[in-house]
């Protein structure tokens, strides 16, 4: 299991992204982060741009909620959840 920091707003975790992929899915989990597949390049922020859709899709939430808050540019991302705590992510991870 990752692990899920809680704030006030939400939840903090971090997710290692993997650009190019087949298909967009959830790839377990490396080191302390979700793995994430995601069919984008990492050009122009189109794979933070799918990765943030892939995560309110699966998570249920709007992508307003999301926001990613460390490693914009590089596959090593923190991303905050606003209106979630640590048992919503846990049942879906």
């Amino acid at each position: 299991m990752i692990p899920i920091g809680e704030t006030t707003d939400g939840v903090v975790f971090n997710i290692r992204v993997i650009p190019r992929a087949s298909r967009c899915e959830l790839a377990g989990v490396q080191g302390d982060a979700l793995k994430i597949r995601i069919t984008a390049p990492p050009v122009e922020g189109a794979a933070n741009k799918e990765c943030i859709k892939f995560l309110s899709d699966i998570l249920g939430v709007k992508k307003a909620q999301i926001k990613i808050i460390a490693g914009h540019r590089s596959k090593n991302k923190k991303v905050s959840i606003s209106g979630m705590n640590r048992k919503d992510i846990e049942r879906v991870v």
